[in-house]
């Protein structure tokens, strides 16, 4: 088995924030983050798959190829928009970045499969201290 990663990068804004709590709780709990106006993140998005080298190539999947299937499917949806309130497939989602990285894993796995790789994990860092891994 050989493993593949791409990395991409993107920038969005979003809000954590529960509704059902008070504001003094969600500053409490999620401090500079339940800002009202919003904050933004540099994204780094890592996604790993995995498979056979095909023998007329010797790729598991076409490096580009999964670029441009990241840029098509996630990042041209996200890039430079509020998660919270403009991304389709985050709507009814709390935007914490776990949320996010599995949002992310459901909408590109179907895409991956149909090439015959499998996904093996997504890496989101949300800032250079800050990442969550996820494995399906």
């Amino acid at each position: 088995m050989v493993y593949l990663t791409r990395v991409e990068h993107f920038n969005a804004a979003h809000k954590l924030y529960n509704e059902s709590w008070s504001e003094e709780k969600n500053i409490e709990v999620f401090g500079k983050c339940a800002n009202p106006n919003w904050h933004g993140h540099n994204y780094e998005l890592f996604v790993t798959i995995k498979g056979e080298p095909h023998p007329e190539t010797g790729f598991v999947f076409n490096a580009k190829t999964l670029g441009d299937l990241i840029k098509e499917v996630i990042v041209e949806q996200v890039d430079h928009r509020n998660l919270n309130m403009d991304v389709p497939f985050m709507k009814g989602k709390f935007t914490s970045a776990e949320n996010f990285a599995i949002a992310i894993w459901n909408e590109l796995k179907p895409h991956i499969e149909k090439e015959g790789a499998l996904l093996h994990y997504i890496k989101l860092q949300e800032t250079p201290r800050i990442y969550v891994e996820y494995y399906g």
